[in-house]
């Protein structure tokens, strides 16, 4: 007789498919997982900026902040699914876009720019309302959303900003521009000359201006002898330059620009604010040029400059650049255009209208910080002019915001210039208005007409 086996028992379950258990859900806290991934689009936004291998474009730096948000947005899209039980999926949209945008720019640079300028503030905007709507959707933390509404009003005002000024500068088109571009070397400069007459007077603005400042004087000087008017390398009409725009450098441009440009020497030359450094360097590189000096407000000189930056420069790890470029491409957002509205309403139409359109621009915002960081060398060069003999010099100080040291020092300042010299203060005249207003720049009409009858009746000036 057969025995079976006796089935050995086995243990409760073994063997047999035991049904699964979920896995508890990762609860990380969303919040910080949010503000981690927006201070690391930030520092790597400013670390790409100062990567050798991003130069010193604006285009190229803008594309870099651009990517560095996107990865930003790309972590928050990663770390939130694999961290939290609040994916959020959706910021990888914001990634794709300004990743996308920023790999353009960086790549075809100003070409793409362009372009873009009308399709990205509506696109922007768009993707925005889209991003409040996920967020709210699928974002429980009240804290963590507050964290990226200050962001989304960021964004949406950048959109906005980039839409007014793609409307305003498409208007702008319709500006003729007056007088004629000059090469000068690698770069071309606007010059535009009116009247007839010698010695023919050069304006030369203060600093971030443009010719269109000069519509009250420059029309006023005109009905008595020839007078030119210019824009620097960057701004107004001019194009930019790729050395660094010391003094120096603005007088070897101007007299490169009245050779080619066929205007003949000797002029007087009249500068206001940094165009007072300006003229004065041009004095002491090109004396035999200078038949007289008119110094509106100048800024002061400093007894010595550092030395200016090699033609290389633009070609090395530039840091200045760098900030320049980026604070320069918030011209795109509107920016410049709002710092300068109303600020040229006191000229004539066709001027206001000039200076407001060509002081908005990226080169102009651009030109204008360089022209600041050159300060110290712009003021240093200045005072390399000794003195100009018995020449005609005026200097006109404001009346209005001039304490008594730059009183005195104006007053010194033309004394040592000439043994034929008048300082004149201008009551009730500001810094801007001796160039912007009607009645105070009828100061400096008069002063610049003073030293042209100097110059041809070779009599001192009336005080």
């Amino acid at each position: 007789m057969t025995t079976e086996p006796t089935p050995t028992p086995t243990p409760m379950g073994m063997g047999q498919d035991r049904p699964s258990r979920p896995d508890p859900k990762r609860r990380g806290h969303i919040g910080w997982i949010v503000a981690g991934s927006l201070a690391s689009g930030l520092v790597a936004a400013l670390l790409l900026v100062a990567a050798p291998f991003t130069s010193a474009e604006e285009s190229e730096v803008t594309g870099a902040v651009l990517c560095g948000f996107a990865l930003g947005w790309a972590m928050l899209a990663v770390l939130s699914v694999r961290f939290t039980d609040q994916p959020q999926r959706w910021a990888a949209a914001p990634a794709l876009v300004l990743g996308l945008g920023g790999l353009l720019l960086v790549v075809f640079g100003s070409t793409v720019r362009g372009a873009l300028g009308w399709v990205w503030p509506p696109a922007l905007l768009a993707l925005v309302v889209w991003m409040i709507l996920q967020m709210r959707r699928h974002l429980r933390s009240r804290g963590a959303r507050w964290l990226l509404y200050p962001v989304f009003a960021i964004m949406a005002l950048a959109a906005i900003g980039g839409g007014y000024e793609s409307v305003s500068a498409g208007l702008d088109e319709d500006l003729a521009m007056p007088g004629r571009l000059i090469d000068v070397g690698g770069h071309s400069l606007h010059l535009r000359c009116s009247g007839s007459g010698s010695p023919t007077v050069i304006l030369e603005p203060g600093a971030g201006l443009m010719s269109s400042v000069s519509g009250w004087i420059a029309p006023a000087v005109a009905r008595e002898t020839r007078v030119c008017v210019y824009d620097r390398a960057g701004h107004g009409w001019s194009e930019p330059a790729d050395s660094p725009q010391d003094g120096a450098q603005t007088a070897t441009d101007l007299h490169t620009l009245l050779e080619r440009a066929s205007v003949p020497g000797p002029y007087v030359l009249a500068g206001h604010s940094f165009g007072g450094l300006y003229v004065q360097t041009f004095a002491a590189q090109y004396p035999d040029d200078v038949a007289g000096l008119v110094l509106v407000d100048t800024t002061g000189r400093k007894s010595q400059a550092t030395p200016a930056g090699s033609p290389d420069e633009k070609d090395s790890y530039n840091i200045k650049g760098r900030f320049s470029a980026l604070l320069s491409s918030t011209a795109e957002l509107g920016v410049a255009r709002l710092l300068s509205r109303g600020s040229y309403d006191s000229l004539p139409p066709q001027s206001a209208q000039e200076a407001e359109a060509t002081g908005s621009t990226v080169a102009n915002m651009r030109s204008t910080i360089e022209e600041y960081l050159q300060a110290n060398n712009a003021a240093g060069q200045a005072a390399a002019l000794d003195d100009v003999g018995d020449k005609p010099v005026v200097v006109l100080t404001a009346g209005i915001g001039s304490d008594a040291a730059k009183i005195a020092a104006h007053g010194a300042l033309a004394a040592a210039l000439s043994t034929n010299s008048v300082h004149r203060v201008v009551d009730g005249g500001t810094h801007e208005s001796l160039i912007l207003d009607e009645h105070d720049s009828a100061a400096t009409t008069q002063a610049i007409l003073d030293v042209v009858s100097s110059v041809r009746s070779h009599e001192s000036l009336v005080r």
